[in-house]
């Protein structure tokens, strides 16, 4: 076994470590658990969120031990430099790995449990949701905050970035779903483009973002549009691709 503790937590070790060892019996299911399973505990005051990662293929069982780190190492490792680096994402608090003679067993990333009022899948799904536009824009300069750090956020998708709306009406991002992150000491017009490309498939919120992102970058509005737009376009063709050919490989299951 693995298991570290964030240090500001190191008092409630034991009930930390008590309380992923209950994950199969205990805690209220959140979401759908398709891939991952995720569920809520208390700790002391705190309402905590427990990630039990899908059990790895034996490829990866065996890659997780002895050559890479685990999907629940990365997530705390990445939500602490995040949190350095002055990017939200809610509190690291523990990871656990299992281990047997194989590889990775299974393995949990604990967080703290944040209520946000959306997503940014709600700006996508949603045409009239309330101060849309302006979310969109605060959004695409948090976006061009963790570009100008060298944050590559791999996994920058519509449901990954929980929104919170302030008392002085502006708004708070928060990244989740960590593992698949890179640091760069900077990052090239191309890489800031294709890292926002999956985020919705609609031209107007498109159209929206490169104007806001050239504000803020030396690159005029209509390129970054283009550029924007067409690894957007490129990304939704290989999406529908693959969920085409998915749905063919499993027509017997119907």
């Amino acid at each position: 076994m693995n298991f570290k503790v964030n240090p500001i937590f190191t008092t409630e070790t034991t009930s930390i470590l008590d309380t992923i060892n209950a994950f199969s019996n205990k805690g209220i299911l959140f979401g759908n658990g398709q891939r991952n399973i995720i569920k809520l505990f208390d700790l002391k005051d705190k309402t905590i969120n427990i990630k039990s990662f899908k059990i790895p293929n034996l490829i990866n069982k065996i890659a997780y031990k002895y050559f890479r780190k685990s999907k629940a190492r990365r997530s705390f490792e990445y939500a602490t430099i995040l949190l350095n680096k002055g990017v939200g994402t809610p509190q690291p608090i523990a990871f656990l790995e299992n281990f047997n003679w194989l590889g990775l067993r299974d393995s949990y990333y604990v967080s703290e449990h944040l209520v946000t009022e959306l997503t940014f899948r709600e700006l996508v799904e949603i045409p009239d949701y309330p101060d849309r536009e302006n979310i969109l824009r605060q959004f695409t300069r948090f976006s061009f905050d963790l570009h100008e750090k060298g944050i590559e956020f791999l996994d920058h998708s519509p449901g990954n970035t929980l929104i919170k709306k302030n008392l002085d009406g502006n708004y708070s991002f928060f990244l989740v779903d960590l593992n698949r992150m890179e640091f760069h000491e900077s990052m090239t017009f191309e890489m800031r483009m294709k890292n926002l490309c999956r985020l919705t498939p609609l031209k107007e919120m498109v159209a929206t973002m490169s104007n806001e992102y050239a504000k803020l970058y030396s690159e005029s509005e209509q390129k970054t549009f283009d550029t924007l737009w067409k690894y957007t376009a490129e990304f939704q063709e290989q999406f529908y691709r693959k969920k085409r050919l998915k749905k063919k490989l499993k027509f017997w299951k119907k």
